[in-house]
């Protein structure tokens, strides 16, 4: 549990510090990033959701970064999300890709032993003294810095104010409340799963990245999440389904992201509530709390360019659009956020689990994923599931 314990430790004192304004001043009301030097010709990309919140507050930026800087020309390209990493790794390893793109740290690690990315330590040297500590060292592989942090993003529970006046604070009673005729959508996958598995006290790895989640914790979070599925709960591989069942009000809470605050607000106003995710019988539920940042491909055919254009989206003003107009959640500390719902997700996400960029994580993902779609489609129990997981992550890791 040290491993966690201090990722926790972490994830809670910085967020505190990013979010609760340390007495930092609001940007001014311009709603636009401050002119700088970006010049040349820029390729960017993004895997925001088409007309999504995330999208309009890009766009909304980029306008004016146009307009403060006419010398430059910069082109922008929506990739969808499930392509956008295998997009850039194969393109950037041909020496072609954009001059910058914006993602969360999913595929850092393994883009950075890939070659594929601008270690940016020299270039942004003073240049990053308002960003929190945990999201500079959020886009740090093995001590150097490959990214321009942006946000922080973890998952947290949803709800119908309507239909759910008072969210649920445990897993009993979230289950008593699936028992009573509410209803919960989650978002069948490893990722948005990931945070239940502390809360009935499991661990991923140990110190020296050997998997650990046969030795207790994970399956019980599982056999929970198959109690939760017997009272009612429903499960979709399909996140646009999930989330039209929401915002449609067929159904009264979700597991999700800050990513689609934005979108939910327009759909439910102020019927919207945002809460962490259940604590369970062991403590808190510890989602992955992950950084969004922008990257400089390896091949960039303008790099300072590409880089007064990242700090130039990541300033105090421009992340105060992002908070505003999609609700997510600054690595600024000198960004006051006014939204209840977008503080909601940082107290959230003060709970998180610090994704790690090591090798040994990032085996995490196909095994576990299985291991999901198992277990909730009943062709393994938990426990079997769990321990076929974990062993094929050591044998990956040659643990």
């Amino acid at each position: 549990m040290k491993l966690r314990a201090i990722a926790l430790v972490t994830v809670a004192l910085i967020l505190a510090a990013a979010c609760g304004g340390q007495g930092g001043a609001t940007p001014s009301a311009s709603g636009g990033p401050a002119a700088g030097a970006i010049t040349g010709n820029i390729t960017l990309w993004h895997a925001y959701g088409t007309g999504g919140s995330e999208e309009q507050a890009l766009n909304q930026l980029i306008t004016k970064i146009k307009a403060d800087n006419p010398s430059a020309k910069i082109t922008v390209l929506q990739v969808p999300f499930d392509q956008v990493f295998n997009k850039f790794q194969t393109e950037a390893a041909a020496g072609g890709g954009p001059d910058l793109f914006t993602a969360p740290n999913d595929e850092l690690g393994n883009e950075v032993r890939a070659n594929l990315l601008l270690a940016l330590d020299g270039k942004l040297a003073g240049k990053l003294d308002k960003v929190a500590p945990l999201g500079v060292d959020g886009l740090k592989v093995n001590g150097k810095l490959y990214g321009v942090p942006m946000l922080f993003k973890a998952v947290a529970l949803y709800y119908n104010k309507d239909k759910v006046p008072t969210p649920p604070k445990t897993t009993d009673e979230l289950m008593a409340m699936l028992k009573a005729g509410k209803t919960l959508v989650q978002n069948q996958n490893a990722y948005h799963m990931f945070g239940w598995s502390t809360a009935f006290g499991g661990n991923l790895m140990d110190s020296s990245g050997k998997c650990v989640a046969d030795q207790g914790g994970w399956a019980d979070a599982f056999q929970y999440q198959l109690a939760l599925k017997q009272s009612g709960a429903k499960f979709e591989t399909d996140g646009g389904r999930a989330d039209t069942s929401f915002r449609a009000g067929q159904v009264d809470m979700i597991i999700n992201g800050p990513w689609v605050l934005g979108d939910y607000k327009k759909d439910l106003g102020a019927k919207l509530g945002v809460a962490p995710i259940p604590a369970g019988p062991k403590g808190k539920a510890g989602p992955l709390t992950g950084v969004d940042g922008w990257y400089v491909n390896q091949s960039a055919k303008n790099v300072d360019g590409a880089i007064a254009l990242a700090l130039a989206l990541t300033n105090a003003d421009s992340q105060k659009v992002y908070a505003d107009v999609a609700g997510d959640v600054p690595v600024r500390t000198d960004v006051t956020v006014s939204d209840p719902l977008v503080k909601a997700f940082s107290d959230a996400s003060a709970t998180g689990f610090a994704r790690p960029q090591s090798v040994e994580f990032g085996n995490y993902w196909t095994p576990f994923g299985d291991a999901v779609t198992k277990i909730i489609e009943g062709k393994s129990t938990p426990q079997a599931g769990i321990a076929d997981a974990c062993k094929a992550m050591n044998t990956a890791n040659k643990k």
